[in-house]
């Protein structure tokens, strides 16, 4: 799940585009591209990571590979003297540095500022090399025709430590992730390989159970992070997080990318120092990045805009008469365009009845309602997404019924999703449930419709909640709502029943997202075999715990398509599938904004696919 992208907001877009276009730009209509929460997240659980993460101004088609890039080219601008340190503001606290066992937007990009993956997604979802020399295509033979496997040649570089990273770290990354018991969030991103195999030192060559028509799902993007061999070759299994080795790496691992780890104080601040064995460390410009968590997005925009004690902030859902005069009044830069994801209300397809004890939220104890397609149609019907947009949208987001929005060319045209108040009722009535005289709430064997709905501690998703409880409650649900910190909620820890993984709860609500331009591990996310479960610590990347024969047939033939075209139209009938089923609610295609000084330079837009934090090497002052 891409609880990242786990992990927006519409009144004040035009204001925004004022202030946009007064500093030279102008923000982008929403695009077809989560969130989850992200990412918030992301999270991307991750089929992908829910984000609380974004789409691209021009997303490749699924199937096609995207044009390789070369590193972004150096600013003609005037440059500050170098040095210093990079103030960078989450509201959302980093939890964990080891991208594989993460969950939230928040950590991928914690740890992005020390691993590296072969290639990164820019802004505009064109894949640039990372600890690859090269991105492989067909051309440059790199891909192999009959679509069974791909090479990589790689850059020759140390981890910060001062030994050679090689391709023996690719393959034992991969051996990490493909082992069940390790239980990585990002095991979908590794789900279809047969082999990798160190070719020599400096090459590696991935090796498909069948063939592949997008070659680039592993090691690429934020859940492509490659590890080291020798921190991490004893933490495979049941020690990745029950180790106190495992533990500490955990927390600090070594990388490649610019910066090496000072300190982590989970929760609260990380701090890393430039890393003298980076591979282009002359150009490195800041000596120390700040990563720090905590407060709100709206005392993130002004530590940015009104106090400069900020360099940039992440992920400013602010409501629009907050966020307007911030940003009108600041000396600051908004970062908006993409799609940060899909933010959704998922449905627990099992009973998280707390008397169930260990049972509880189990796949194979059926929820008392929820697995009614008249309750779920009912509640579908009645949410009033439209109110969710004009209300609390401060700066981007549109109405969406899909789940599936990016690239543009898979965004169905099919779905709808207007609200119809009396049909819903309709649908309850005919299916039995009724309201009892002196009752407001609809029951029937003795069974009433009182939901428990849970997010993140997020003051437009407050808003939400309290749109779709009044929504519910016009047709006879009562919804007990619950705001859990953010920083337990993405953090995929199995031991906190409050977790998204955990879903010990009715309904939940994120943003997520597809992690790539081919959404097959996203789609995969919700087949029978995902499903979360105590055996899997909860991190299948299923959190509904929905099972659909139909749906995993479908999703099989997608997996083996090869041709685009056929491949296109069998995705949109699995988004179609889903929606028809209202497994999943899907509210809002999310644009969320970051905002920097105006005096720095280099950070783009979210990428839809992958880190906000994605060329941080690259960033810089300037006078």
């Amino acid at each position: 799940m891409n609880p990242k992208r786990l992990w927006s907001w519409l009144p004040a877009f035009a204001a925004l585009a004022m202030i946009l276009a007064a500093c030279g730009g102008a923000p982008q209509a929403p695009q077809a591209p989560t969130t989850a929460p992200v990412a918030e997240a992301t999270t991307a659980p991750v089929a992908a990571a829910p984000t609380d993460a974004p789409a691209a101004t021009t997303a490749p088609a699924a199937t096609t590979a995207p044009a390789p890039t070369t590193a972004p080219a150096p600013t003609a601008a005037p440059v500050a003297e170098a040095g210093g340190k990079l103030n960078i503001l989450y509201w959302q606290a980093i939890t964990i540095l080891n991208p594989h066992l993460a969950s939230g937007t928040k950590d991928f990009d914690g740890a992005a500022v020390i691993l590296e993956s072969l290639a990164n997604y820019s802004e505009k979802d064109e894949l640039t090399p990372g600890l690859a020399t090269e991105i492989p295509t067909a051309d440059n033979g790199g891909v192999a025709e009959d679509g069974l496997s791909i090479t990589w040649k790689l850059v020759e570089t140390n981890w910060s430590d001062g030994t050679p990273f090689t391709a023996d770290d690719v393959v034992f990354t991969w051996q990490y992730c493909s082992e069940e018991a390790t239980a990585c969030s990002t095991a979908e991103s590794f789900s279809a390989i047969e082999t990798v195999e160190a070719v020599d030192p400096q090459t590696v060559k991935i090796t498909w159970t069948q063939p592949n028509a997008y070659p680039y799902v592993a090691f690429v993007g934020s859940q492509g992070m490659i590890l080291q061999k020798a921190q991490f070759e004893n933490c495979i299994g049941a020690n990745a997080i029950s180790d106190a080795a495992c533990q500490a790496a955990n927390l600090a691992p070594i990388g490649t990318n610019a910066y090496k780890l000072t300190e982590m104080r989970p929760g609260d601040t990380v701090l890393y120092e430039r890393n003298s064995e980076y591979r282009d460390a002359e150009n490195v410009f800041f000596d120390e990045v700040e990563i720090k968590g905590g407060g709100d997005a709206a005392s993130a925009a002004r530590a940015v805009c009104e106090t400069g004690e900020v360099d940039l902030a992440w992920n400013i859902q602010v409501p629009s008469a907050v966020l307007t005069p911030i940003l009108e009044n600041g000396d600051c830069d908004p970062l908006v365009g993409g799609s940060f994801g899909i933010e959704r209300v998922v449905v627990n397809f099992a009973n998280p009845d707390p008397a169930l004890g260990d049972q509880r939220s189990e796949p194979d104890q059926p929820h008392p309602f929820l697995t009614d397609p008249a309750v779920r149609q009912a509640i579908n019907l009645a949410i009033d997404r439209e109110a969710i947009v004009s209300q609390l949208q401060a700066t981007a987001g549109t109405v969406t019924c899909n789940v599936l929005v990016a690239p543009a060319a898979l965004d169905s045209p099919n779905t709808k999703c207007p609200r119809d108040v009396e049909a819903a009722k309709k649908l309850l009535d005919d299916a039995g449930w009724v309201v009892p005289e002196g009752s407001s709430v609809r029951e029937k064997d003795g069974v009433k419709l009182i939901v428990n709905f849970q997010t993140s501690i997020n003051t437009l998703r407050q808003g939400e909640q309290a749109i779709i409880k009044a929504n519910l409650a016009e047709i006879g649900i009562t919804v007990n709502v619950k705001a859990i910190d953010a920083g337990v909620f993405f953090s995929g820890d199995p031991g906190n029943p409050d977790t998204l993984n955990k879903m010990y709860v009715d309904l939940q609500m994120y943003t997520n997202s597809n992690e790539s331009p081919d959404p097959t591990s996203y789609f995969q996310g919700w087949t029978c075999e995902n499903r979360n479960s105590s055996a899997n610590q909860w991190n299948g990347g299923n959190d509904g715990r929905y099972c659909n024969e139909e749906y995993d047939a479908l999703y099989a033939t997608y997996a083996a398509a090869l041709d685009p075209d056929e491949r296109a139209a069998v995705a949109i009938a699995l988004n179609d599938l889903l929606i028809a089923d209202n497994m999943i609610f899907p509210l809002v295609n999310r644009a969320t904004p970051q905002v920097k000084l105006k005096t720095l330079e280099g950070p783009t837009f979210d990428p839809t696919f992958d880190s906000l934090l994605w060329n941080i090497a690259t960033w810089k002052r300037v006078p």
